[in-house]
Formats: structure tokens, C-alpha cells, sequence
């Protein structure tokens, strides 16, 4: 038995971590602890209160009880706002708060595009524009070429946790491109784990979507890989990419 952990902001789609442990069909178990998020808002100074250090470290112990091998912050928006430099400290903080390894969302995503082979990708997010903007500079801190970009205005993760696959698969594909190689749809508040899959089946290509990879990274950091084809190309054994060296 892996059991993985994840700190998750409040409660909008938690409900995808079940789902998902669902279709590794492994002897995977996924730990969650709710954190505190105090205000609940997609602006820059509400994300970096909520990614506090203090906020995180508040819910490691429970994980740890709960027998997790790793620790995950299961949120984008409240890493990427700390830039990249930023993003490790808070990363290197959790992991010392928690005596585990530790990742985040946004490194997750940093990661799963690497595994893919994907060079250039569009992101599909329900942020408002100006948050949008720091995760495109987060990935192009890695390397990443990010060829377009579409934020939605969502204030709340409340108001993004009512999305069903209708409004998903909308914004999916407003914020494709035709030269990306994935498309990205970067909150963990969205309810995603059911659809991975038809995404990718409607775009024909890759999608990350952010619980799914920050489930993938839970399993990188304890050196599980998992085929599971009903959560993506990430889950299967090869990358559908392959960008030339």
C-alpha cells in the first residue's frame, strides 16, 4: 500500500481525490486534509495568505498520522503567485514543516509537461487575466512556451467548484491552440477527475488538469508510476510526445 497527502484549500472539488484514487485501481491511497484559506478569492494577496507557511504547516500533522509518504499542496493559484524562486521556498518550508517530501500544484504541472514532451502549451484557466498571468510566467521560468493564454474572470473557487462538464469542456477549448502540444486548465477547485479523458478525446491532445497532475506528482515524489488511461495521457506508460532534441 502508497498512501500519498495533500493539503487542499477549503472545500470546492475535493470530491476529485476519491474519484481518482478510484481509477488508479492500485493499492494507492490519497490522503487529504482540508487547510484554512481565509479569504476565499482568486486576487494576489488573498492567494499569498493562503499559500502561507503557517497555513500549510497548521495540517501536516494530521498527514503524517494518516501514514502519507509525501505531501502535496493541492493548489496552484496559491504557489505559482509566489513566482518561481518563491514556489521552491514554500515547497522546502512544507517538506521541513512535514518531514516529508513536498511538492505543489505548480510544480506538478511543471513536471507532468516535461514527462509529456510538450514544449509549447496553452493555458485554460478560470482565474481573472492578472492571476492567469503569473502562472504563464511561472512555466516560462521553467523553459516552457506558453503560446497563448485565457483567464475567465472566476473570483471564487466557491464559484468555480458549481462547473460541471459543460462549463469545463467550454473552457478547455476556448483556451486551446493550434500550436500547443497540451492544454492546461491550472485550479484545483475545478472538478476535472471524470473528464480527463473526453478532454483529451474532444481536443485531440494531451490536457493537464490540476488535480490530476497533483496526484501524478504524489506519486513521482515515492517513486510510483501508475497506467491508468481514464486520467490521460499522463497515466499512460509512454509520453504521446516526442519533441525532438
Amino acid at each position: 500500500m502508497t498512501a500519498v497527502g495533500f493539503l487542499y484549500p477549503g472545500r470546492s472539488a475535493e470530491d476529485d481525490y476519491p474519484r481518482i484514487e478510484q481509477l488508479l485501481g492500485s493499492d494507492i491511497r490519497l490522503a487529504l486534509v482540508h487547510t484554512d484559506i481565509g479569504e476565499d478569492a482568486h486576487r494576489v494577496d488573498a492567494l499569498l495568505e493562503m499559500g502561507s507557511a503557517a497555513r500549510l504547516a497548521a495540517g501536516v500533522e494530521e498527514l503524517r498520522l494518516s501514514g502519507a509518504e509525501a505531501v502535496v499542496w493541492a493548489c496552484t493559484s496559491g504557489s505559482f503567485v509566489f513566482g518561481w524562486d518563491g514556489a521552491h521556498d514554500q515547497v522546502r518550508s512544507l517538506a521541513k514543516a512535514a518531514g516529508l517530501p513536498a511538492s505543489s500544484t505548480s510544480f506538478a504541472f511543471a513536471h507532468a509537461i516535461r514527462e509529456l514532451g510538450a514544449a509549447r502549451v496553452a493555458i485554460a484557466a478560470t482565474y481573472p487575466e492578472d492571476v492567469a498571468a503569473h502562472f504563464r510566467e511561472f512555466l516560462q521560468a521553467d523553459g516552457v512556451e506558453v503560446v497563448s493564454m485565457r483567464g475567465s474572470g472566476i473570483i471564487t473557487a466557491a464559484e468555480v467548484g458549481t462547473w460541471g462538464w459543460d462549463e469545463v469542456l467550454a473552457l478547455a477549448r476556448a483556451g486551446d491552440h493550434p500550436d500547443a502540444q497540451a492544454v492546461l486548465l491550472p485550479d484545483t477547485a475545478l472538478h476535472t477527475g471524470a473528464y480527463v479523458r473526453d478532454l483529451e478525446s474532444e481536443l485531440d491532445k494531451p490536457v493537464l488538469t490540476a488535480n490530476q497532475v497533483t496526484v501524478w506528482e504524489a506519486l513521482r515524489l515515492v517513486g510510483r508510476r501508475v497506467n491508468a488511461p481514464a486520467l490521460g495521457a499522463l497515466f499512460t506508460k509512454e509520453p504521446l510526445i516526442q519533441v525532438p532534441g
